[in-house]
């Protein structure tokens, strides 16, 4: 069954499943929700844990013989699966069977890997086995949570921020959770507030907290999509501040320029907004992002932009001496909706 995070420590309390299985791409989040199951587990004499992380390398019969290796008078155990890519094979979905299939009351197999796509949680495997599964998804705090999410856990450290420090924190740990979990620690120590409750401005955030920030390519394209273009510009820097490849970014451009010529299409032919988001399943966390580009483009500015990522792909190429960071600049600013007539470049 499918458990939301925020329920997960009173669905342990209720009721034991055979198999806990957490997915998300924000590892932090992971780690606290496992930590959630295992920690309610040893406090019911699962004293015994083997932990397995599976890669492209790993044999599934390791497991199977662990789950079938088991002595009389074995203590109740966790099994720890680590799991690097969400969509098992066959040998994994076997192995999974031939756990659910001992039905022993004292093994418990807690999964943890990164997000699994609807396809997979629809498929018929996983729904057969689903009723002995508790399934917690857990999604990414985006922009707009995160103020809330910090503060959250600043009270919790005896810590209230005001507007600004909140502000401040979340620039600058933005997508970076392990980040700010680490400077909450750090305002913490430096508060010294022996368990009185302080008060935390901007003036202070500043002197203690680090730039953490962590894009990649895909928080560049949602924010031009939005029509963020002061945050496009930031992104990108940090981008090129990672060496990321610039043709690596010009490819993510093209492909959602050229999905989004599509809907644009259908937009000019006389189709509601909302009905385009809807017949190309637009995910739910885009929906804004998209409905913002598709209410200011229209198809003659998309090809235009098109045209353009093919110049900027032959200067990356070394067969243009303009130079591809300025050219990506101006492109990504334009899908974001700006005039590029006096575009201040990222150098």
């Amino acid at each position: 069954m499918k458990i939301k995070p925020e329920k997960l420590a009173d669905s342990l309390k209720l009721e034991k499943l055979p198999i806990y299985w957490i997915s998300s791409d924000e590892h932090l989040l992971v780690q606290e929700a496992a930590d959630l199951v295992r920690t309610h587990f040893k406090n019911k004499d699962f004293t015994e844990r083997e932990v397995f992380n599976v890669d492209k390398d790993f044999k599934w019969d390791q497991f199977i013989h662990a789950i079938n290796n088991l002595s009389l008078f074995s203590e109740k155990k966790v099994f720890d699966l680590r799991i690097r890519n969400a969509k098992l094979d066959q040998d994994g979905k076997s192995a999974i069977e031939a756990f659910l299939d001992h039905k022993n009351p004292d093994l418990v197999l807690l999964i943890r890997g990164p997000k699994l796509e609807s396809a997979h949680i629809n498929s018929k495997w996983f729904k057969t086995h689903l009723p002995y599964i508790a399934l917690v998804q857990i999604w990414p705090v985006n922009r707009k949570e995160l103020k809330n999410w910090l503060s959250q856990r600043l009270i919790k450290e005896g810590i209230n921020a005001d507007r600004d420090a909140l502000q401040l924190l979340s620039d600058k740990v933005e997508g970076n959770l392990l980040a700010a979990i680490q400077e909450i620690e750090k305002l913490k120590l430096l508060s010294n507030t022996q368990g009185q409750s302080i008060t935390l401005n901007a003036k202070t955030t500043m002197q203690v907290i680090a730039d953490n920030s962590r894009y990649d390519v895909y928080n560049l394209i949602d924010s031009a999509l939005l029509g963020e273009s002061a945050r496009c510009l930031k992104i990108l820097t940090s981008l090129k501040g990672e060496g990321i490849y610039p043709l690596i970014i010009l490819g993510a451009i093209t492909r959602e320029l050229r999905s989004l010529l599509h809907l644009i299409e259908q937009k000019e032919q006389g189709q509601s907004i909302s009905a385009i988001i809807q017949s190309n399943r637009v995910w739910f966390n885009r929906k804004e992002a998209v409905t913002k580009a598709l209410k200011r483009s229209n198809s003659k500015d998309s090809w235009k932009m098109l045209s353009r990522a093919r110049k900027i792909d032959q200067a990356i190429k070394g067969m243009s001496p303009v130079n591809p960071w300025d050219e990506i600049s101006s492109l990504i600013l334009e899908l974001s909706g700006q005039n590029i007539s006096n575009l201040a470049y990222v150098n």
